[in-house]
């Protein structure tokens, strides 16, 4: 998304070639915006079928584009508002496109949920590690800026139970998760419930059968839970700079190590009781980034 000297905002979107209008711009392979449209035309084939779409550029060029097909342009345009009814796709009874489509329905304005759960629910592979990443970024969002603990609990759970098998891309969103869950588990005094999210973050650690690698990886491990980089240059940088944007990034990424390390039960530098405060301490900025961020964004 750009905005211009004279306000207007573009908007880099992907559309049907018959939803082209004028004003839209066509992206060249070096990805440079093409003249604007002026105007389009649709022309049938022998049977009556539309078959391309024409569009003429300010500069005299004509485009034609197969009909139905999609491509990228620079527009005005914001994308339509999904509607938590009409985009999320019918899903079956206790499936975890179901999950998705439950929690995203308690959010029927928040576009950025319905975004994500209509790509979800159209189907969910839970060996796709594209897809594990964004059920557990979905669960971060409803945690931290909308508040929705019980939700992200929910989502949680498609990740929590599935094993380490190996694959660290995977397991990096199940631990992500394993951690969110503990946290919320330990924030609202569930003890048992978040010591059993968090044990099972040691599972790669323990699935080594070389004794003296597993002492040398336990060695390390250690030495991150008391050493752990929480970010605080690039934090106060940011700051510093007035970049709300940047300064949420890091704080993001300061919140997951906090709550990694509370997941694991602190470390010995940092008790449960900090890394509680550090983590309520870490929401509650990231909530009001967000806050000004919005704001922004409406000015």
């Amino acid at each position: 998304m750009d905005q211009h000297d004279d306000g207007r905002t573009d908007y880099l979107r992907s559309v049907k070639a018959q939803h082209v209008k004028p004003g839209d711009r066509f992206l060249t392979r070096r990805g440079e915006p093409a003249a604007p449209v002026t105007q389009t035309r649709t022309s049938r084939d022998d049977f009556g079928t539309p078959a391309l779409v024409i569009a003429t550029l300010a500069d005299g060029r004509e485009v034609r584009i197969a009909y139905n097909s999609t491509i990228r342009v620079r527009t005005h345009r914001p994308a339509p508002a999904l509607d938590a009814r009409a985009d999320l796709a019918p899903v079956a009874e206790g499936t975890p496109e179901a999950t998705v489509v439950q929690v995203a329905q308690l959010h029927p304005d928040n576009q950025h949920v319905l975004t994500v759960a209509a790509k979800l629910s159209r189907g969910i592979n839970l060996r796709s590690g594209s897809q594990l990443q964004d059920i557990d970024a979905l669960a971060r969002h409803l945690f931290i800026d909308l508040d929705d603990p019980d939700g992200a609990l929910r989502l949680t759970t498609l990740l929590t139970d599935l094993p380490y098998d190996g694959a660290m891309g995977r397991w990096k969103s199940i631990e992500s998760s394993l951690a969110l869950a503990a946290t919320i588990h330990f924030l609202r005094g569930e003890e048992t419930e978040g010591r059993a999210a968090g044990a099972r973050l040691t599972e790669p650690d323990d699935a080594e059968d070389d004794p003296i690698r597993a002492q040398r990886t336990a060695e390390i491990r250690q030495r991150q839970l008391n050493e752990p980089n929480l970010y605080d240059r690039e934090v106060l940088r940011a700051e510093a700079a007035d970049d709300p944007v940047t300064e949420r990034e890091w704080r993001e990424a300061r919140l997951a190590t906090l709550m990694y390390l509370r997941a694991r039960g602190g470390s010995e530098t940092f008790t449960a009781e900090e890394l509680d405060r550090r983590v309520r301490r870490e929401i509650e900025a990231l909530r009001a980034l967000a806050a000004r961020i919005a704001e922004a964004g409406e000015d």
